[in-house]
């Protein structure tokens, strides 16, 4: 498997790795510009840079870019800081792989419809689970995994991981308590639920009556999707596909107004 397969099939699975490509060289190097390594979260690697502590120090800095998920370089000078004996320079760009993130959308109903697509337009792995056989089908969710079964069943056997998201999207608001109970506690990247603002402080009262850590409830994206008076399923799915978004590129910036874009006036030479 060359590395490019190997990226195919990590981005399918949404295993999480990084690549790394000689970008310069200078003098004697054991590897060519564009000669390209794929690094695994692990260590495991497909492909090479040229081996020995040049692939020693790619694999170290690439577990820490698929950690932090920023790309780094390094130029080496392979006698002098890695004390191999080509004689050369290397620079290496290291970047990470950009996996499909796991989607739990639990519920079924119209704004699921309206939002899958989206959601698979923005790469997620979507796995759509509810009971309710006449709604989960092929026709309604192509490109989805569909899991007919209980939701809170399912949702009790998930490990939970860094790129997991979840949401709460049921049409029962038992449910939808029941499922943020057993979700709230695992390692995610993003839980949402929807609902009012009524319907989620009566949760975090009941929460808090059953025990559970406050600072789980700061994880909670409820009401969810930004605010742009959303009041149609597809409009409600736009905002939320727009939140997350917002989440993935990590962007705190408020809306600019208008009134502050600075605008400049072109000259026109008069003839």
């Amino acid at each position: 498997m060359n590395v490019f397969e190997a990226a195919a099939e990590a981005w399918h699975t949404s295993r999480r790795a990084a690549f790394a490509t000689v970008i310069a060289v200078g003098g004697s190097a054991p590897r060519s510009t564009g000669a390209r390594m794929l690094i695994y979260e692990n260590g495991d690697t497909v492909g090479t840079i040229g081996g020995g502590s040049i692939e020693h120090r790619t694999i170290a800095m690439a577990k820490e870019v698929i950690d932090t998920g920023q790309p780094e370089r390094f130029v080496a000078n392979l006698t002098r800081d890695l004390g191999m004996c080509c004689g050369g320079q290397m620079e290496v760009y290291i970047e990470p792989l950009q996996i499909r993130s796991p989607f739990y959308l639990f519920g079924a109903g119209h704004i699921a419809g309206a939002l899958a697509p989206l959601l698979l337009a923005l790469d997620f792995l979507l796995t759509i689970v509810d009971e309710r056989t006449e709604l989960i089908t092929a026709e309604r969710f192509p490109g989805c995994t569909l899991r007919i079964e209980s939701p809170t069943a399912l949702a009790k056997t998930l490990p939970g991981g860094r790129d997991d998201h979840y949401f709460i999207a049921s049409h029962n608001h038992q449910l939808d308590q029941d499922l943020a109970e057993i979700l709230l506690p695992l390692t995610s990247s993003w839980i949402a639920m929807i609902g009012s603002r009524t319907k989620v402080s009566r949760f975090l009262v009941r929460f808090k009556a059953a025990g559970m850590d406050p600072a789980l409830f700061e994880k909670l994206r409820a009401p969810v999707g930004l605010d742009i008076g959303a009041e149609t399923p597809t409009e409600i799915a736009i905002a939320i596909a727009a939140e997350l978004v917002r989440h993935r590129r990590q962007c705190t910036r408020p809306p600019l107004p208008l009134s502050e874009i600075p605008l400049k006036a072109k000259n026109h030479a008069s003839s």
